[in-house]
This record gives structure tokens, C-alpha cells and sequence, in this order.
């Protein structure tokens, strides 16, 4: 009984320790709370489960990914590692990849790079990978976007897509405006003036794929 008794409290010790852990990666941005039971993590009004919460299923529309050979899974802009039979979302090493950002992520400024954060995690670009890739928080005060007309572009299925058609979507769009405009702001600023064409050339193609453009 007594051995039962502290395996339990070391289990609450290190739930409680990965909480804190969280709170201090995420620098105050996001809020946490709980609903129905389970622990989330809310930044500009969505919701994500928090660390070390676990689940016997995986989000719908999740896609794998494998970092030095160990599996994982991401979905609603939350990563998961199998633990046994069940799922637990965990902080991503850095090196993974995605195909699709996270929902409501935002676009920070570093060294006239874009980064995008969500989710206590910042991603970069790369083009060779054409994915998302987790990336250290960058170094430094973040600098506004390059002008007013280069806020991110939200786009919302209005059809149901998946998370994987939503992935293919957007990388055919961003490569369309890249051929469009010549301008790829996933690399250094240049142009700036660019920036706006590029987003209504992207935006033009998401509506016509079916997305509502913001």
C-alpha cells in the first residue's frame, strides 16, 4: 500500500512538473484552463490539449511523422507520442517536420525571417523539405512584418477538407504565388512591396480550392 502510495504521488509530481514545464516554454502567451475534464492550452481563442494529456485516439485527419526513428503524430496543431495504448501530447523535438501549420498560428519576424508560432512552438519553412519545421525560439526581440499588408493569411475549408487536402492545398497555392508573383516570403524579406500581391495571389487560389480567405 505504501509503495502504491508513492508511485502515485511521483506520478502527480511529474504531471505537475511537465505542466510547469509548459508555463515556462510558453512565456505567457497562452492561457490554460480546463473543460470537460481535460486540460488545454487556449492562444487567441482555440484550444489545445496541454502537455501530458493523454488519449486513447488520435485526432481525425492526424498525419505520422518520424524523428531519429522514433514515431510521432500530429494533429490540430498537437503533437503525440504513443505511451502503451494510449496518446500523450508532448512538446516536438526540434527538427520535426509538418506539412500544414497549426490553426491560428502567427507570424513573428526574426532577423527579417518569417517564424510561425502556435502552441508554445515556433516553425520555419523549408522549401528543400516543403514542410513546417520545429525550430529553438529565435534569439532576440521579434520586428514587426515588413509592412501592414503582410498579416497571415487565415484560410478555412468550407468543404470539410482534411487536414491532409488542406496540406496539399496550401503548398500548391504558395507555390502558385511564388511562380505568380516571384516572391517567396517563406525566404528573407526582399521585396517587401511584394508581400501583398503574393497574399492575393494565394488567397485567389485558396477560394477557388474551396477555403474562406482572411
Amino acid at each position: 500500500m505504501q509503495r502504491h502510495s508513492h508511485k502515485l504521488l511521483m506520478t502527480v509530481l511529474a504531471i505537475l512538473l511537465v505542466l510547469a514545464a509548459t508555463e515556462a516554454i510558453a512565456g505567457g502567451h497562452p492561457h490554460r484552463g480546463y473543460y470537460g475534464g481535460h486540460h488545454y492550452s487556449y492562444y487567441r481563442g482555440y484550444g489545445y490539449p496541454a502537455y501530458g494529456y493523454s488519449t486513447y485516439h488520435l485526432p481525425v485527419g492526424y498525419n505520422s511523422a518520424y524523428y531519429r526513428g522514433s514515431p510521432y503524430y500530429y494533429g490540430g496543431g498537437a503533437w503525440y507520442r504513443p505511451y502503451g495504448a494510449r496518446f500523450v501530447v508532448v512538446a516536438p523535438p526540434i527538427g520535426i517536420g509538418v506539412s500544414l501549420l497549426p490553426p491560428y498560428y502567427t507570424t513573428l519576424w526574426f532577423g527579417g525571417a518569417p517564424y510561425y508560432y502556435a502552441n508554445d512552438t515556433y516553425y520555419q519553412y523549408h522549401a528543400a523539405r516543403r514542410e513546417y519545421v520545429v525550430t529553438e525560439k529565435p534569439r532576440g526581440e521579434a520586428q514587426a512584418a515588413p509592412e501592414a499588408g503582410s498579416a497571415e493569411l487565415y484560410a478555412y475549408p468550407r468543404n470539410g477538407q482534411t487536414e491532409e487536402r488542406q496540406s496539399v492545398d496550401r503548398d500548391d497555392c504558395h507555390r502558385w504565388a511564388v511562380v505568380k508573383t516571384g516572391f517567396d516570403p517563406t525566404k528573407s524579406v526582399g521585396a517587401n512591396h511584394s508581400l501583398p500581391d503574393f497574399r492575393r495571389a494565394e488567397g485567389a487560389c485558396l477560394d477557388a480550392r474551396g477555403y474562406s480567405v482572411k
